[in-house]
């Protein structure tokens, strides 16, 4: 016979949200479902299927304390997600995804003026893939003292590219006003509303792709020792240098096209045999011999320079993924050298 629950001090909070919705109608609780994730109705349904019997006293507890902390609360808690929950309920897909995007990017009246409000580190790190005339007519159109902060964040060659342009910038015709703006709606905002809903895990895996290896190295076995769950699923979502054996042929062709050679030359130094024969096996006899040369003569080089090679490509092939150009299949100190 199941033990009847009658120790209200035992019951966890899942336990007690299960025994509230049990208690109700089932077109009320089929309400409250239907504003829930999958994992919390996981979470719920396995605890409903355990309760087995609960005294009635437990039950009459459990609303007492509900009503107590409802009418104690002193008001409401709003939060971005129950705003779109809530929307959901209302309207169609598409309104909603319109007022999110509005609501999760940053304030202004003209696409200008978001662009304005936009962290000088989040815009800079955009803007290094751009073309430098892209660039320069963005700039152009922002606040001086937001423009400076961004250039100042930006790699150092590319930003005196930048200014050239600027110097010789004349009147910008509409139409290409209306295209950057159009480009920074689609992509730029749309990514930043995306970030802004971001699992946790993924937003440090972007981080630790961003570090050195050395420095990647160190972080992840601190963490391994702390949450070695978390640090499995950011390896798991971490993109590498080696991973780009999931890139088909076609793809490493696409790539190969949009790396300049110095750098694949600097990157493949460092990479394993297995990476190193796919860009090779990508290559023609001849341009893949003229590379073995260029790594040859190049001798010693800093583990440093390799990593921030690697890092670059793999951004170029994100950004390759991004666009829908290729598809990806789903500890030394920095002075050491590679030979």
């Amino acid at each position: 016979m199941a033990r009847i629950k009658d120790d209200y001090r035992a019951l966890s909070g899942t336990e007690k949200a299960a025994i509230f919705l049990l208690s109700l109608h089932q077109d009320q609780a089929a309400m409250l479902f239907e504003r829930m994730d999958d994992e919390e109705i996981r979470e719920l349904s396995a605890a409903m299927s355990s309760l087995g019997n609960v005294h009635s006293s437990v039950i009459e507890r459990l609303f007492v304390e509900f009503a107590d902390k409802l009418s104690s609360a002193g008001g409401l808690v709003g939060s971005i997600d129950a705003a779109e929950r809530l929307l959901n309920a209302a309207l169609s897909g598409e309104r909603v995804d319109a007022i999110m995007e509005e609501m999760r990017g940053p304030a202004g009246r003209t696409m200008w003026d978001k662009m304005g409000n936009v962290n000088e580190a989040v815009l800079a790190n955009y803007l290094k893939n751009e073309y430098p005339q892209t660039v320069a007519v963005i700039l152009s159109r922002i606040r001086p003292d937001h423009a400076s902060r961004v250039l100042a964040l930006l790699p150092e060659n590319f930003a005196m590219e930048v200014i050239m342009r600027l110097l010789r910038m004349e009147a910008v015709q509409k139409d290409v006003i209306d295209h950057v703006e159009r480009t920074l709606r689609n992509e730029f905002m749309t990514n930043l509303a995306r970030t802004a809903r971001r699992d946790s895990h993924e937003l440090m895996a972007d981080i630790f792709n961003s570090l050195d290896r050395n420095t990647e190295n160190r972080f992840m076995t601190a963490l391994e020792e702390r949450n070695r769950e978390s640090a499995e699923r950011i390896k798991q979502l971490m993109f590498t240098f080696d991973d780009l054996i999931k890139v088909d042929p076609g793809g490493i062709q696409t790539l190969l096209r949009q790396v300049e050679k110095e750098q694949l030359a600097l990157a493949l130094k460092g990479a394993s045999d297995e990476v190193k024969d796919l860009f090779f096996s990508n290559m023609s006899e001849r341009a893949g011999k003229m590379m073995k040369e260029d790594m040859e003569a190049m001798g010693a080089v800093r583990l440093k320079d390799v990593d921030e090679a690697q890092s670059a490509i793999v951004q170029v092939a994100k950004n390759l993924s991004d666009s829908g150009e290729i598809v990806i299949a789903t500890g030394d100190e920095e002075g050491e050298l590679v030979f």
